[in-house]
């Protein structure tokens, strides 16, 4: 099979937001600071306007994945919430070679648009409070904003109360 290259990948996420037919912007960005802090800190973005899009996976066989959305100031409730909803023992963060497999997209630039397959949306319900968010661009050398409704069109998509929270050291 063939791995999508970084065109395709970003190419996928803008048609399917046009497709979607939602505002969006583009953001090109220095592919060496697309990882979340590096990028806000450099473009004077604030991380509560900045969503990870974070590929999340059950660790039972068969391997059961789902992409969780959540605020750069958040942190992903992966052994609570995220692992009852995917109905496993054990979760973790998939690794670069899964997201990569499985969204297309490589770390950085994961986002819930233009997903090849069909793959459950988790959105931490603190994404859907802001009145925009910038999140990947199907590519390190772009992002997307976006105002949150856009979201709600998506294939699997579900608003999850407590799927992240702020750390308490913040």
């Amino acid at each position: 099979m063939n791995q999508p290259t970084k065109s395709d990948s970003s190419n996928a996420v803008v048609t399917e937001l046009n497709n979607l037919e939602v505002e969006y912007e583009i953001m090109p960005c220095d592919p060496e600071l697309a990882d979340t802090a590096n990028f806000c800190a450099h473009y004077g973005i604030s991380p509560q306007d900045s969503a990870n899009a974070i590929l999340v996976v059950g660790k039972s066989e068969p391997k059961i994945f789902a992409l969780c959305l959540l605020l750069a100031t958040h942190r992903l409730d992966v052994n609570g919430v995220v692992r009852k909803k995917l109905g496993s023992k054990k979760a973790s963060f998939a690794s670069s070679e899964e997201t990569e497999d499985i969204t297309g997209m490589i770390v950085g630039g994961v986002t819930p648009f233009g997903l090849p397959d069909p793959l459950p949306i988790w959105v931490d319900k603190a994404v859907m409070e802001r009145a925009s968010i910038i999140v990947g661009g199907g590519s390190r050398d772009q992002k997307i904003k976006i105002k949150p409704d856009a979201l709600l069109s998506l294939r699997g998509f579900e608003v999850v109360e407590n799927l992240a929270k702020i750390p308490e050291n913040s």
